[in-house]
């Protein structure tokens, strides 16, 4: 673990047993975050962001899934050898998520005060009358305008935008030194999004947390990501820099995610062919089928994260290791 990481990850698999066969959803990752650092994890749907996420916090469910080997480390503690009782006082205290759906992420049937004043009540020990004044003050900093009348109010009576302040309120509660934040803008329209980006960010460096953000959206990762993650198939590929990632990325499946942005025209390139089925995986480099510049040695190998020549980047890629043959 490296003396400035908060949070070690290494080796992870997280597998899933299923009609199918066995699932590796994660299979082998490895990154830190650093002390007060946005970190983004960027990648199509199904390419085990959000899996990882819930590994951290305990909350893969056994069956069927199972965590098959590696290591999580916060602040040196082993999060996955932790007591159930243990881990409970870690989520929503020091490691805290904002989930994709503010909708489904809040209890319909309570108040969105007594949501929030339930954590308070379960961590800080605050009395009724103290939940209340603190999750007042809660929603005020996360810009909930009139935030006293607010607390007696029910998730339906809220806006996808203000749902999604709740759920922010509710992760800051108890200052947590680690944030996960898994698509916090998926179900918002544009301008709301760019509000809640500008919001986590200011509380990232007012608060000094670190940031975990779980994303699909390129322009989220140049917008508020030091650095940035890139998952395919249950892999990192790529690591790096955020500014390096989009001046020179170096793994084709991260060109190709560049590539496959708008253009000024709003013309899409897609990317060819289609994420590995679940439980399918090539034997070689997984993202081979989809590479223009595969070649003999991507399909009988599996290439790990390695250092790029004249970069601060790592890649998973066998053209960085030269080529061979064809």
């Amino acid at each position: 673990m490296k003396d400035d990481a908060l949070l070690s990850i290494r080796d992870l698999a997280v597998h899933f047993r299923t009609s199918a066969g066995l699932v590796r959803a994660v299979d082998g990752v490895s990154y830190d975050v650093r002390r007060g650092e946005t970190l983004a994890v960027v990648g199509e749907s199904g390419c085990g962001k959000s899996v990882t996420a819930l590994a951290i916090l305990g909350l893969v469910a056994c069956p069927p899934g199972e965590i098959a080997g590696g290591s999580i480390e916060l602040d040196g503690e082993d999060l996955l050898h932790a007591s159930e009782a243990r881990l409970r006082e870690i989520r929503g205290n020091e490691v805290a998520m904002i989930f994709q759906e503010p909708m489904t992420s809040l209890n319909p049937v309570f108040t969105v005060g007594d949501q929030v004043g339930e954590a308070l009540a379960l961590h800080l020990g605050l009395s009724e009358e103290e939940c209340r004044e603190e999750t007042a003050r809660l929603f005020a900093l996360v810009g909930i305008p009139s935030p006293e009348a607010r607390l007696d109010e029910y998730p339906h009576q809220l806006s996808g935008g203000m749902r999604q302040r709740v759920m922010i309120a509710m992760a800051l509660a108890c200052s947590p030194k680690l944030l996960v934040a898994d698509e916090p803008t998926t179900a918002l329209d544009v301008t709301v999004q760019a509000q809640i980006l500008e919001l986590l960010g200011r509380l990232q460096r007012d608060l000094g947390m670190s940031v975990i953000l779980i994303t699909h959206d390129l322009g989220v990762v140049a917008e508020t990501a030091d650095r940035a993650l890139v998952m395919y198939a249950g892999e990192i590929v790529e690591s790096s820099r955020t500014g390096d990632l989009f001046r020179r990325p170096a793994h084709p499946y991260t060109q190709g995610l560049l590539a496959s942005r708008p253009d000024a025209d709003g013309r899409l390139r897609a990317l060819p062919g289609t994420v590995p089925e679940a439980g399918r995986r090539p034997g070689g480099c997984a993202f081979e089928p989809r590479c223009a510049s595969a070649f003999s040695r991507c399909r009988a190998a599996r290439p790990t994260l390695k250092a790029v020549e004249g970069s601060a980047s790592e890649a998973a890629c066998f053209l960085h290791d030269g080529r061979p043959d064809t």
